[in-house]
């Protein structure tokens, strides 16, 4: 049989805690942001806090990916590459890097990871990435499958490519609008979000055609029913959005890829396996649709469609409840087979309430909003699957077999790959089935360790009486040798040398635009020139939000669509 290939579920971690409980619903790698220069500004970490959750991961042969992946100023390379070596020497198993120049440094001998910032969205992207030295390319998520066949068939580089999470409206490492208009800069991790501002759509004479809409804002990725599609097409790792989401967030939808990616190895066919071991324990039913959630889209992945933003909210609107079939004075009757409960939060556009309580179909909110019969009602906050998740224990364990054996002075005790061997007084049980199950039950008892047994073997001539709190003594030491023996450092001797790269740096610069985008707002409204042909349509020509103004062009040849500031 063929080795299977390994496919690397990547989860965010904001921090150490976040990141555990990523690992712990299941992730084979974790990306957590560096100390400084991460494209997220809000979720540093230390050193010691990287170097913690690096111990923790390796238990299970999982990876921790440090971000490092924001543009850098001539001062800033040689910080950056200091800081480089110093998560390296916490144990961090890769770099996600975005600015090229960084590459002229001494760095340490560490995988580098091309960010998605670099734009990675062409062939000639990619190959000219793997030629700089990098072993893996993190896919625009633009992409459709076919250009990632492509991809695959002409490259050896390793491919990640996102699955869920919230999307940007821009190329990444292309936008330039924060930086423009708040002198807040996407590529130096500060982005501002003004692709979820309000709008008004202007045409060439500054006619408004629409009104204070997010004609920007993106629904959010949901690839779950294409993971298969991804892995056949070259795709090895997949990518969960999300560094700044809460914990709550990360477990929830970790779990829930675990459990469809599980599923899909388990088949008798099936090429692919896990790039991690250990065993998920979950006591929650995982659901994406009960934490954030922008409603859903594959976005490009099999071409273009129609409904790729939300113009009525950036907000999360959550699961789909039902309609609205009668409105009192202070109640609302909806149409539903879903379970409200007390304290749920229920939205419609850009407006929520809480629920007072509720009485068969009949629901009365903290505060009566002004809606009408038939509207489409969502939950985006569901009190009892929150109160699961807080209380949720997930856990990961690795099974381990566990020989106890006589020795010529003593016993041996083998934990998984390690063991040790203790003398003792060999004292004759006086009733040995009772002695030997007490043995089993103290070397069994892991529950605060990652290990769970899967086997205990007992070699002796005879049993004999060993008290449990020796015992325990002894399974605690070689537990201990066991996580000792994963955790262990490493080599940080060697040193990298990649070459230079001329590829240019994305800076913003006054003749570019400050957004280049396949979204297109022609096709999102049904006015495509491809698609729809030259029909008598007014098009919009400007973004209005405030006193900023932005010019619309549109390149058909291309299907792209770019936003530059009005002169």
């Amino acid at each position: 049989m063929n080795k299977r290939i390994s496919i690397e579920l990547l989860a965010p971690a904001r921090d150490l805690q976040v990141g555990k409980a990523a690992i712990d619903a299941g992730a084979d790698a974790v990306y957590i942001g560096a100390p400084q220069f991460s494209a997220r500004s809000a979720a540093g970490n230390s050193i010691e806090d990287i170097g913690e959750l690096c111990r923790y991961a390796h238990l299970f042969d999982a990876k921790v990916l440090v971000a490092l992946n924001t543009l850098l100023t001539e001062e800033e390379r040689g910080q950056a590459a200091e800081m480089a070596w110093q998560v390296y020497k916490a144990g961090a198993d890769a770099l996600i890097v975005q600015d090229l120049k960084l590459l002229r440094e001494t760095l340490p001998e560490i995988r580098l990871h091309a960010s998605t910032q670099c734009d990675n969205r062409t062939l000639e992207d990619v190959l000219a990435r793997e030629r700089q030295g990098f072993r893996r390319a993190v896919l625009a998520r633009e992409l459709t499958l076919e250009e990632i066949r492509e991809i695959r068939r002409e490259t050896d580089i390793e491919l990640e490519a996102f699955v869920h999470g919230a999307l940007c409206v821009s190329y990444s490492g292309r936008c330039y609008m924060s930086e423009k208009v708040l002198g807040r800069s996407a590529n130096r991790g500060c982005c501002a979000q003004l692709c979820r501002w309000q709008y008004d759509l202007l045409d060439k004479d500054m006619n408004e055609l629409v009104h204070q809409k997010y004609v920007l804002s993106l629904r959010d990725l949901d690839r779950s029913r294409y993971l298969r599609e991804l892995l056949e097409a070259g795709v090895t790792t997949l990518k969960i959005e999300g560094r700044l989401k809460d914990e709550a967030y990360v477990r929830n939808i970790t779990a829930y890829y675990r459990q469809l990616l599980d599923r899909l190895f388990a088949e008798a066919d099936s090429p692919w396996c896990r790039a991690s071991k250990g065993n998920v324990y979950l006591d929650f039913t995982p659901n994406p649709e009960k934490t954030f959630h922008r409603s859903e889209t594959d976005y490009f992945l099999h071409g273009r469609t129609m409904n790729l933003a939300n113009w009525e909210t950036p907000k999360s609107t959550g699961e789909y409840i039902g309609r609205v079939t009668a409105v009192g004075r202070n109640y609302i009757e909806i149409e539903t087979d879903k379970k409200l409960n007390n304290g749920d939060g229920l939205c419609f556009a850009d407006k929520g309430f809480l629920v007072n309580r509720v009485e068969g179909r009949r629901v009365y909110p903290n505060q009566m909003p002004e809606i009408r019969i038939g509207t489409e009602l969502y939950r985006n906050f569901d009190i009892e699957f929150n109160h699961a998740l807080e209380k949720s224990r997930t856990t990961r364990r690795l099974p381990v077999d566990i020989l106890f054996k006589e020795t010529d002075n003593g016993f041996l005790l083998r934990i998984g790959e390690q063991q040790k061997v203790f003398e003792a007084e060999k004292i004759p049980a006086d009733n040995p089935e009772r002695v030997e199950a007490n043995v089993r039950t103290q070397l069994g008892k892991l529950g605060d360790t990652v290990f769970e047994a899967s086997d205990i073997r007992i070699e002796w001539r005879q049993a004999y009486f060993i008290p449990a709190s020796v015992l325990n003594r002894w399974r605690r030491e070689v537990t201990q040798a066991a996580v000792s023996a994963v955790t262990s450092g490493r080599d940080v001797s060697d040193l990298r040398s990649l070459r230079d790269s001329d590829t240019p740096v994305n800076r913003l610069a006054d003749s570019q635009p400050l957004m280049t985008c396949r979204y297109c707002i022609l096709h999102e409204m049904d006015i495509c020139r491809k698609e729809r042909g030259s029909r008598n349509v007014v098009e919009p020509k400007y973004l209005r939000s405030g006193k900023n103004l932005f010019v619309l062009q549109f390149d058909c040849r291309k299907c792209e669509m770019t936003i530059l500031p009005a002169t």
